[in-house]
């Protein structure tokens, strides 16, 4: 996918205020109006010009733009990584319309500001927080940082911080939100402010994958614990575990330990699946060993292809 300089599109600099990119886009219309402009081109055009203003005049999308787009040129190959938008704060509102693969990768899942609607209530926010899955089985308090726009008085949007002890409850799952009351907008003439609603994410970890409440982790087991049977202890995002292996086990053999997932009144499930490492040959004592096993294991693995 290919990065779009939205700056480029409208011929407006990375500092112009918001009555520039008005007074721009404005332009752009007029000259590529399907009413005006017969060009082949023009049509496209006019959809680059459209796009270009759904996010530089919108203070919410330009700021995370802003933010991904540093260090980008029109045309580069771009790939936005995991989680960018992590922190974001924004009001819900909108979609991607008839927009490029770009536009939605980045704001898909974003809204954006409803503006010129009068509210005494203030609008609720929403963000996105990355958290480690430990959190999510004994609970947490964590210190959040979120990113919001900021308007100044030349109209240029900027970014301002702020920090958040957030209270992660035991049992929380991927996708889930947490509501923060009053923490949003504040309201118009003292009114109630809005809330804040953190959507949680969990961070990969390198062992475990998780699927709703459930866990999924790949345990190594030698050769002869899958052919004979074995109790060998597991690490779980609870603590260790005592597990037995069946005798005669094969790779990928699921065993189900039930409730050790994601704890909740419905807890999950720990799966773990089984795969069975070889010791290497790297020794004369291994060679002997895996050429007498060839000798006297009536074993083919391909029979019956």
């Amino acid at each position: 996918m290919e990065f779009r300089d939205y700056y480029e599109v409208l011929g407006v600099a990375r500092d112009a205020s918001a009555d520039d990119i008005k007074r721009a886009y404005r332009k752009l219309a007029r000259k590529y109006h399907p009413d005006v402009n017969k060009a082949a081109d023009a049509e496209q055009r006019m959809k680059e010009v459209n796009e270009a203003n759904a996010v530089l005049s919108d203070p919410e999308r330009r700021a995370a733009y802003d933010q991904l787009g540093r260090g980008f040129h029109a045309g580069q190959d771009f790939r936005p990584p995991p989680d960018w938008d992590a922190g974001f704060e924004f009001t819900r509102g909108g979609d991607a319309g008839d927009f490029s693969d770009f536009f939605s990768t980045m704001f898909g899942q974003m809204g954006h500001g409803r503006g010129g609607h009068f509210r005494t209530r203030g609008e609720d926010h929403h963000a996105k927080v990355v958290i480690d899955l430990d959190d999510a089985f004994h609970g947490a308090t964590r210190e959040i940082k979120l990113r919001s726009p900021q308007v100044d008085s030349h109209g240029r949007v900027g970014t301002q911080e702020r920090t958040l002890q957030v209270r992660i409850p035991k049992g929380v799952r991927n996708g889930q939100q947490i509501r923060l009351a009053g923490q949003g907008m504040p309201g118009a003439g003292g009114a109630q402010a809005g809330d804040l609603y953190l959507e949680v994410h969990f961070r990969p970890h390198p062992r475990y994958r998780v699927d709703g409440r459930d866990i999924h982790e790949t345990v190594p087991v030698a050769p002869w614990e899958a052919a004979l049977g074995a109790t060998i202890e597991v690490p779980t995002p609870a603590g260790p575990v005592s597990v037995r292996v069946p005798p005669g086990s094969q790779n990928g053999r699921k065993l189900r330990l039930k409730g050790r997932g994601i704890p909740a009144s419905d807890a999950g499930d720990l799966y773990l699946v089984l795969e069975i490492v070889l010791p290497p040959a790297d020794s004369d004592a291994a060679r002997e060993f895996y050429e007498r096993m060839a000798r006297e294991l009536p074993f083919n693995p391909r029979q019956g292809l």
